[in-house]
């Protein structure tokens, strides 16, 4: 085992090297820097959280170092073994005593370090974050961790599809498509999917007759005031509990999801991890298809009018079922399946290469 570490570290070191040795890649970093501070600088000020606590800022950071990962990864990953292949060093790599392992391997660890460059440049901010209050370990550890496995897997889906596709540019433009399809697709599936699947909601209200009781008075307490006629309407409304499987499978919702919620005393979440984890697990739940609205129940002898029970954020999060590990495993599983098929496309003595490819 240690003579496999040896040999993938090689090829991680050797690719690492390659990329600091230009200056462009500290552009990158510092361009990066400025922009994590103007948003910083701007939700601190957006959000009062001098006061109100730094879990608004510390999520959006992560979803922005996320954002970012998924802009920058594709390209530093996606030609990782077909670029090489077109300078002619991939063959001079293999003629050695690197397994096509060791290199495949190697080449995902190096993408992903790279990857993980922009995280270690944002901890800064994020430990601003944390220093501003209402930020729980636990939020720290596991988000962090997260993002971490996320930017790791899509480095793996970029190596791999380098190792498949002959192309450079073909293969990191399908990788920044792969990336979309996660992020912006699972959107647009849910989307699409909740307005195709649609169901009738038939809705009785039945309203207090406010007139006749300015004229008769307030009834005795224990008795219903003087009520409307029912009015029934039917309408149709999206079935999104039948397509919210989409929404797990998004990386931003992995992130949000895996996250322990952290709500304030009304049950409403304190940062942007919550707020997307209520609305993607509200999802889940069935709309009610015979809804009943009865203001005459609601009503109080005092001419108070109280709401009927509704459930808060934090309620509804409790009673539903998290989905952020089974899309961790979807793209773990992406991952992997890309990186093996990349060794199986690269390995040598090769029976058949792909048309268009060279040897060296």
């Amino acid at each position: 085992m240690s003579g496999f570490l040896g040999g993938m570290w090689l090829i991680v070191t050797l690719d690492l090297k390659q990329r600091v040795r230009g200056v462009a890649w500290y552009v990158l970093l510092g361009v990066f820097v400025l922009l994590v501070t103007i948003v910083t600088a701007l939700l601190v000020l957006a959000t009062n959280a001098w006061d109100d606590g730094g879990g608004g800022v510390f999520s959006t950071i992560v979803f922005f170092v996320l954002l970012l990962g998924t802009l920058v990864s594709p390209a530093l990953s996606g030609n990782a073994i077909n670029g090489e292949r077109d300078a002619g060093t991939l063959a001079t790599t293999q003629v050695t005593l690197i397994s096509t392992a060791q290199l495949v391997v190697g080449k995902w660890v190096a993408a992903w370090l790279t990857a993980l460059t922009f995280l270690a440049a944002s901890l800064p901010f994020l430990v601003f974050a944390v220093a501003l209050g209402q930020v729980s370990a636990a939020t720290i550890a596991i988000s962090v961790l997260v993002l971490a496995l996320e930017l790791g897997i899509i480095a793996a889906i970029g190596v791999g599809l380098s190792g498949l596709l002959t192309r450079p540019l073909f293969s990191v433009t399908v990788t920044y498509l792969v990336v979309a399809a996660l992020s912006v697709g699972t959107l647009i599936g849910f989307g699409l999917g909740g307005a195709a699947i649609q169901t009738t909601v038939r809705q009785t209200y039945i309203g207090v007759d406010w007139r006749e009781l300015e004229e008769e008075g307030n009834p005795p307490v224990g008795e219903r005031p003087p009520c409307l006629p029912p009015e029934v309407r039917e309408y149709p409304t999206p079935r999104l509990d039948l397509v919210w499987g989409f929404l797990a499978a998004n990386p931003y919702v992995v992130v949000a999801d895996a996250a322990p919620g952290s709500f304030d005393e009304f049950g409403s979440p304190r940062d942007l991890f919550g707020w997307i984890a209520v609305g993607v697990r509200s999802a889940q739940h069935a709309p009610d298809t015979d809804a009943v609205i009865d203001e005459c129940a609601d009503w109080r002898p005092s001419g108070e009018w109280v709401s009927p029970d509704t459930q808060t954020p934090r309620e509804i999060y409790e009673r539903s079922v998290p989905s952020w590990f089974v899309g961790l495993a979807v793209h773990a599983l992406l991952g992997a399946g890309a990186l093996a098929w990349a060794w199986s496309r690269t390995r040598v003595p090769a029976k058949r290469l792909p048309a268009g490819s060279r040897v060296a």
